[in-house]
């Protein structure tokens, strides 16, 4: 992907051209992921968990009254509502234009803008926060520059997003699924899931000092089973199919996953692993 995206909460590609498959459209970027399509109501029913489990980056921000942050990739604007309230001059910023509305429907401050082009002044903010949106923009460089960019000297960078090994049983099951189908999987994929050495390195390569970085595992509870999540976040590895075929896929993938995503008492859990960090621009 050529683009920056955002979010569990609002990826970007650029506009979408059509191809015709036994007889059902089907969008398609020629050899790119297929566009991201957020719909606020299925969000907030199928991924409400994103802003709960994003909490712990609140304490690592500790924003003081007054500051000015911004929320990159700030989806439907739950959580920067929660920094808002602390006192915060908040700012947000998403390429999904339902979801800025949804999230200005809260009273926020938030604009459709680009992770790779801010629309902003150099340091203009004293603080950037990010969840669950920095795993959508595969090209991370150009995003940590201007993030680097619009922060004030001594400004802080705090951030969660997929780390390697992210949801792997889920795209193995996609990848096996649409592999007996004859389709290779590897042009839909639209994320990015570093080491922590690899997130560490390209921070300090945008010029920051990383305080803290941890990688670790989270399964994460979801609201039904593993199809809410599919069409919530999978859009490009359905979408290689026509939408005749999509209910079958989603059903043998979710098949495949029971074994290993069902708990004992009923419940399904994504296998999320999660990069969390904090980090701040020299003073000077």
């Amino acid at each position: 992907m050529a683009a920056a995206v955002f979010r569990a909460a609002a990826p970007f590609r650029a506009a979408t051209s059509r191809r015709r498959v036994m007889g059902d459209s089907v969008d398609s970027l020629g050899d790119g992921p297929v566009a991201q399509h957020w719909n606020p109501e299925r969000y907030q029913r199928e991924a409400g968990f994103v802003a709960e489990l994003g909490r712990p980056l609140l304490t690592l921000l500790a924003a003081q009254t007054g500051a000015r942050v911004l929320d990159l990739g700030c989806g439907d604007g739950r959580l920067t509502l929660e920094v808002a309230a602390g006192g915060a001059q908040v700012t947000g910023v998403d390429l999904s234009p339902d979801l800025v509305a949804t999230a200005r429907g809260r009273g926020l401050d938030v604009q459709v803008a680009d992770a790779a082009a801010l629309p902003y002044p150099d340091a203009s903010f004293d603080a950037v926060l990010s969840n669950a949106a920095l795993h959508w923009m595969t090209a991370p460089e150009p995003v940590l520059g201007e993030v680097a960019r619009v922060l004030k000297p001594g400004g802080r960078f705090v951030g969660e997003m997929g780390g390697a090994g992210n949801v792997a049983a889920i795209v193995g099951a996609i990848t096996n699924a649409l592999a007996q189908r004859g389709i290779e999987v590897t042009r839909a994929y639209p994320w990015y899931f570093p080491t922590l050495a690899q997130y560490r390195a390209q921070l300090e390569a945008a010029g920051f000092t990383v305080d803290t970085i941890e990688r670790f595992a989270r399964p994460t509870d979801l609201p039904a089973d593993i199809t809410g999540w599919l069409a919530t976040f999978a859009e490009s590895f359905l979408s290689l199919v026509p939408a005749s075929q999509r209910d079958q896929l989603v059903g043998d993938i979710r098949d495949a996953l029971e074994p290993s995503l069902k708990q004992a008492d009923g419940r399904w859990a994504a296998d999320y692993v999660r990069l969390r960090f904090s980090a701040h621009k020299a003073a000077t």
